[in-house]
């Protein structure tokens, strides 16, 4: 299940959740429900924003561009490059 950062303007934080794609979070109370924290003093109606994330960063050959990086399918076995130093 893909994980999302939320922040909430009423109290300033910003918490992270895995939920489905199809979910839709809105409130404090949402939030705090499938995270499991208390409410802590911040209204349950308090509006909640989904921050934009790296979870949207795609596969370069799922694009249907033809290119992909030469640590996708050459010397690390499609793997990667192991400790995220690819300079491609």
């Amino acid at each position: 299940m893909p994980t999302y950062d939320y922040h909430c303007p009423a109290n300033g934080r910003v918490v992270e959740v895995s939920h489905k794609m199809a979910d839709r979070i809105s409130t404090w109370s949402e939030l705090c429900r499938l995270a499991g924290l208390p409410l802590d003093g911040t209204s349950g109606k308090a509006k909640v924003e989904k921050l934009m994330s790296a979870s949207g960063v795609v596969h370069a050959g799922s694009l249907g561009s033809g290119y992909e990086r030469p640590c996708d399918t050459g010397p690390c076995g499609g793997g990667g490059c192991g400790g995220g130093g690819c300079e491609f």
